[in-house]
C-alpha cells in the first residue's frame, strides 16, 4: 500500500505507440571543451541566454571549489541576464548567492536574499527549499531558536517526512548536553525561556517518537540502501530516546498523541508536495501537536512536573 502518493499513472503501463523513425540529412552537434565557459571568448556573444549560462556555470563551478566570493560575483552578473519569466533559474541563482553570503559571513545579505526568495515562493516545493536554506543559514550563524522554528515549519509542511523530525530532535538533544556543541550566546530573555531545558526535553521526546513511528511505517515500503539508511536512523532514534529516558507512561502517552494522524487515508489526503500555496491549508506546529502534548502531559502524573514548568513558561 503506497502512502506518500508516488504511485504510477496508468498511462505508464499502456502500450507504446508505433513511431516512425526519420533519418536526418545532417547532424552537427555542438562540441564543447571542458570548462569552456571559463574562457573569455565565452562571453563574446549578444545572446542573453548564452551569457546567462556562462555566468551561471562559472558560479556553480566556483561554489563547488569553495571560492564563494568568485561564485557570488558570477551569480550577481548572471541575474541581469535572466529573463523575467525564467523564475526557476532566478530562484536557483538567488539561493546560490544566499549560500555564498552565508559562507562569507554576510548574515544580513544572506537573510535579505532569503526574504526575497520567500516573496517569490508559489508552491510547497519552493517553500520546502526555502526552509531548508533558512536552516542552513541559521545553523551557520548559531541562531538556534530560528533554526528550531524553521524545522518545526518543515515538520508542519511535510508531517510524514521522518528526516525533518529527526533533525529537530537532534538539535534539541544537542542543547540538552552539558556542553552543547551549538552556540547559544547572545540570546534575549525570551529566547532563553524558550530554550529552557524542560521545554527542549519534551520537544526532543516528541520529535524522536514521531521519527520512530514514521520510520517504522516507511520501512515496509523500502529496500536496498534506502532501507539501510532508515535502519541506521531508527538506531539513532532509539539511542536518543534511551538518553532522554522518559517514563514508560509518559512515553506511551506521547506516542499516542504523535500517532493520531498516522492513518493511511489521512496521510494520502495531507500529502501536498508540489501544490500551490494558495490551495494548501497548513496547521502550525503548536496547533497540530504542541498544544495537545502540553495538555496531555498536564493530565499525566508522570509528566506533571515538566508540564507545569512548561505551562508557566508558555503562558502570556
Amino acid at each position: 500500500m503506497e502512502i506518500f502518493g508516488s504511485t504510477f499513472d496508468d498511462s505508464v503501463f499502456s502500450e507504446a505507440r508505433d513511431r516512425v523513425c526519420e533519418s536526418l540529412t545532417s547532424y552537427n552537434p555542438k562540441m564543447c571543451e571542458a570548462e569552456w565557459f571559463c574562457e573569455g571568448a565565452a562571453l563574446e556573444t549578444d545572446d542573453a541566454i548564452e551569457k546567462q549560462k556562462v555566468y551561471k556555470f562559472r558560479g556553480d563551478l566556483a561554489m563547488r571549489k569553495g571560492n564563494y566570493q568568485k561564485a557570488l560575483e558570477a551569480y550577481n552578473s548572471c541575474l541581469q541576464w535572466i529573463a523575467d519569466n525564467n523564475l526557476t533559474i532566478r530562484r536557483d541563482v538567488l539561493e546560490g548567492m544566499a549560500r555564498c553570503c552565508t559562507k562569507l559571513g554576510q548574515r544580513d545579505r544572506a537573510l535579505d536574499l532569503v526574504d526575497l526568495l520567500s516573496k517569490e515562493a508559489s508552491n510547497t516545493c519552493h517553500l520546502t527549499s526555502l526552509l531548508l536554506l533558512k536552516v542552513s543559514v541559521h545553523q551557520h550563524f548559531g541562531s538556534v531558536r530560528s533554526k528550531i522554528s524553521c524545522l518545526q515549519q518543515l515538520c508542519s509542511l511535510l508531517p510524514f517526512n521522518p528526516w525533518h523530525w529527526l533533525s529537530l530532535g537532534q538539535v534539541c538533544l544537542q542543547l540538552l548536553d552539558p556542553n552543547p556543541a551549538i552556540a547559544v550566546e547572545g540570546l534575549h530573555l525570551e529566547e532563553e525561556e524558550e530554550l529552557h531545558k524542560d521545554w527542549i526535553w519534551l520537544k526532543a521526546c516528541i520529535s524522536f517518537i514521531r521519527t520512530r513511528l514514521l520510520l517504522r511505517v516507511l520501512r515496509q515500503q523500502q529496500s536496498s540502501f534506502v532501507l539501510q539508511r532508515s535502519r541506521r536512523a531508527l538506531e539513532i532514534t532509539e539511542e536518543a530516546l534511551r538518553r532522554l529516558n522518559p517514563k514508560e507512561k509518559t512515553l506511551q502517552t506521547l506516542t499516542e498523541v504523535m500517532s493520531e494522524d498516522l492513518i493511511p487515508e489521512k496521510m494520502r489526503e495531507d500529502f501536498q508536495d508540489g501544490e500551490s500555496l494558495s490551495s494548501v491549508c497548513l496547521q502550525g506546529f503548536r496547533e497540530r501537536w504542541w498544544s495537545k502534548v502540553q495538555l496531555t502531559c498536564a493530565a499525566d502524573r508522570n509528566g506533571e512536573e515538566k508540564a507545569t514548568t512548561l505551562q508557566s513558561l508558555m503562558s502570556p
